[in-house]
């Protein structure tokens, strides 16, 4: 790969970042050390020029269309899309601990948390949607939501469950243009899930009825690393807002230790 002197001179001078910016994503520190979350949510070497390419010829990257629950669906008198109920008693307050209903399921090539009581309580179909309008439905929809990208039916999940917007058509067209296919995800199915770094517990950093923000923690083989993902209640359900540059999670960093984080705890069977 050819690095163009001046751009990076001047990038450097800005304080952005550059070497692993460029680097391709299955390179990038952050993705080797959290596989499993990211998915094929990923920033490729030079998606800026192609978008800007993109939007010179008129192209527009958008979902393909789709009658999911979440887009269009029937609601009923509380907002909520038909078939999904949820236990909102909690209200506001922020937990204190794991839910304590919790189970873990195969999701693709990640291991999530789901909840009776909290969601998603719809996952008989592509999408694993229906969470409670609290504190943990935000967290686990943190969880879930981008877990999902790494499947077949990824443009199904951004369209009913990302924020519709210039982010959002950006990460359609980072996943469409080179961020994998679905032949990587039945690789690392093949490999094992044991390479693949683990959720450890979460934080909520910010919550209101409106919008969340979710810190999560991932565990990998030797270090602990964190992500944060924002959300907002839209169509009755909670949905990821992304990034501008199209990822839906900040960069994912190295922490040291779990302080101030609330631990999933031990683990038990994993439903597949």
């Amino acid at each position: 790969m050819i690095r163009r002197p001046r751009e990076m001179f001047l990038r450097r001078a800005r304080g952005e970042p550059w070497a692993e910016e460029q680097r391709p994503y299955w390179k990038q520190r952050g993705w080797q050390l959290s596989a499993g979350f990211l998915g094929l949510v990923v920033l490729v070497s030079g998606v800026v020029a192609l978008t800007s390419d993109r939007e010179a010829t008129g192209v527009r990257a958008s979902p393909a269309a789709g009658a999911g629950p979440l887009s269009g669906h029937p609601t009923t008198r509380s907002g909520r899309p038909t078939g999904c109920r949820t236990d909102d008693g909690a209200g506001d307050e922020l937990p204190t601990a794991a839910p304590k209903d919790v189970e873990w399921r195969a999701l693709d090539v990640a291991e999530v948390p789901v909840s009776a009581s909290a969601g998603p309580l719809r996952t008989d179909g592509p999408l694993w949607w229906c969470f409670a309008h609290t504190p943990v439905g935000a967290v686990l929809a943190a969880h879930i939501i981008p877990s999902q990208m790494s499947g077949p039916h990824w443009r199904a999940v951004t369209e009913a469950q990302v924020v519709a917007g210039r982010g959002r058509d950006m990460f359609v067209f980072q996943r469409s243009a080179g961020g994998g296919s679905d032949t990587d995800t039945a690789s690392r199915r093949r490999t094992g899930r044991s390479a693949v770094a683990t959720y450890a517990g979460f934080s909520v950093l910010s919550y209101s009825r409106e919008e969340a923000s979710v810190e999560l923690l991932l565990k990998g083989e030797q270090s602990y690393a964190a992500t944060t993902v924002a959300l907002r209640w839209s169509g009755g359900d909670w949905k990821v807002v992304p990034l501008t540059s199209g990822a839906l999670h900040s960069p994912v960093e190295t922490v040291q230790g779990t302080g101030g984080r609330l631990m999933w705890g031990g683990r038990h069977e994993v439903r597949r």
